[in-house]
């Protein structure tokens, strides 16, 4: 999904949550470990968002250690962004391969201007314990990568924004998307793959030009 018009967006998917849920949607409040966090010096000024960053969401998340941040802290570097559920035995692992995979084929330079972050889209069930206990299983040890959650609303939001799809099944699976999404430093999508084997050499080029 092409982004734009950002804003107009976030507030026709409060529409849509509002309706399912026979009510008028609030903001949430804050849950343990999301207290407001800046990244800014006190007393400067941030340049406007584009008004097609991903970064136009205005929510908190925690990440596999507790700690609150925002996407507009991760502004300034580009980042690959991935949605996963913990307890997923067969897709999801493979979409840590693939972003392994992707970053085996950057230099240590550009891997070392590269963020990761994967978001659960079962924060319900994966609490900050179990993305700690996962991140271990998986041996992401990396500062560079993130296992986050947020609530069920905002989740929701952000996967609409990126393109991404999911679906939870009778059975305590989800269907999913699987995509692998590039966002440049400004938190615009600037690529993204759905190949999961090996690496997509075209995704892989535009990932170091961003990496640059």
């Amino acid at each position: 999904m092409k982004i734009s018009a950002l804003p107009a967006l976030l507030a026709t998917m409060a529409f849509i949550v509002g309706a399912l849920t026979g009510g008028t949607v609030m903001a949430a409040a804050p849950e343990d470990h999301c207290a407001p966090a800046s990244s800014r010096p006190p007393g400067t000024v941030a340049a406007a968002l584009p008004g097609d960053s991903v970064y136009q969401l205005d929510a908190r998340f925690t990440d596999q250690d507790g700690r609150p941040f925002s996407l507009a802290q991760r502004r300034g570097q580009p980042m690959l962004v991935g949605m996963f559920y913990t307890s997923c035995e067969f897709v999801c692992p493979l979409l840590v391969e693939a972003l392994r995979n992707t970053e085996a084929g950057l230099t240590a330079p550009e891997r070392a201007r590269l963020s990761v972050l994967l978001i659960t889209i079962d924060p319900v069930r994966d609490t900050v314990a179990v993305l700690k206990r996962t991140a271990g299983q998986r041996e992401i040890d990396s500062p560079r990568w993130t296992l986050a959650r947020s609530d069920v609303a905002t989740t929701r939001k952000l996967a609409a924004i990126l393109g991404l799809q999911y679906r939870a099944l009778p059975n305590g699976d989800f269907n999913h998307s699987t995509d692998l999404i590039l966002l440049d430093a400004e938190g615009r999508v600037a690529a993204r793959t759905k190949q999961l084997s090996g690496i997509d050499p075209e995704f892989l080029r535009k990932v170091k030009l961003s990496a640059q």
